[in-house]
């Protein structure tokens, strides 16, 4: 059944816009499907990627449109150290290497070569574990949007003093590239391992942090992204994420 919704709001606004903030789909998505002539407005097609809505009209997508999205690939990879998330200078190796049938736990099938996924918050060349990748725009916006709310969490080795005040600035006082990081949760859990609880994602910010009040990180790893944990999957493996997880992810739910 084709999924269809009657705009609700107060003022027009932009299908693209609309689609977006809805959940469905993201905006360079929605313009994929309305110029295919997939997404129709009481029952004409929309060809304009510009064309509002207004209150008390109904928007439908066709089949073909629910079953293109339904088919977007999000999936987990326990990343090892020595491998980059995204896109690779040259002598470097992608993670996206490590998506063979070989390295596959569970059933599914790799990802085809004409696949787009691209990491949904990168992992650092020098960092292990959870690296989400995914086709999805809804669940890149839901993990690494302005608005996104998912915590990250660490296990973090370091070499240095751990005092009470450089535990106190890791928490809440410190800032990066003339900006203040938002209260971070840092617990000591062995006298050179720290817990990191994470609400943002700047550039190798766990280790910039400790740079910052004297410790020095000798082993990163990321063991959650809001409800997706990494568990018992071991290094080097990798999983599709089941729909019930992407309705976790998108719904901004925290573990």
């Amino acid at each position: 059944m084709a999924w269809t919704r009657t705009y609700d709001a107060g003022e027009p606004q932009r299908v693209n816009k609309w689609l977006g903030q809805s959940g469905v789909c993201s905006r360079r998505e929605a313009e994929a499907l309305i110029e295919a002539g997939l997404v129709s407005i009481d029952g004409e097609v929309v060809t304009d990627a510009g064309r509002k809505i207004l209150p008390g009209q109904t928007l439908t997508l066709a089949d073909r449109a629910e079953r293109k999205l339904a088919t977007a690939l999000t999936l987990m990879l326990h990343k090892p150290e020595g491998y980059v998330s995204g896109q690779p200078e040259p002598g470097k190796v992608p993670a996206v290497k490590l998506l063979v049938r070989a390295n596959l736990q569970g059933g599914g099938e790799p990802p085809g070569r004409d696949s787009r996924l691209a990491p949904v918050g990168r992992l650092d060349e020098d960092s292990r574990g959870l690296l989400i990748l995914s086709e999805d725009g809804v669940v890149a916006k839901a993990v690494i949007g302005p608005e996104s709310g998912l915590e990250k969490e660490y296990l973090v080795r370091v070499r240095g003093e751990v005092t009470d005040r450089a535990l106190g600035l890791l928490r809440h006082g410190l800032e990066l590239d003339g900006r203040k990081l938002k209260p971070a949760r840092v617990t000591k859990v062995e006298p050179q391992r720290l817990h990191f609880v994470l609400k943002e994602g700047r550039n190798r910010q766990i280790r910039r942090m400790c740079d910052l009040v004297g410790l020095r990180v000798t082993d990163l790893l990321r063991v959650r992204v809001g409800p997706i944990k990494l568990g018992d999957l071991p290094e080097g493996k990798w999983r599709a994420l089941t729909a019930e997880e992407r309705a976790a992810l998108v719904a901004g739910r925290n573990a």
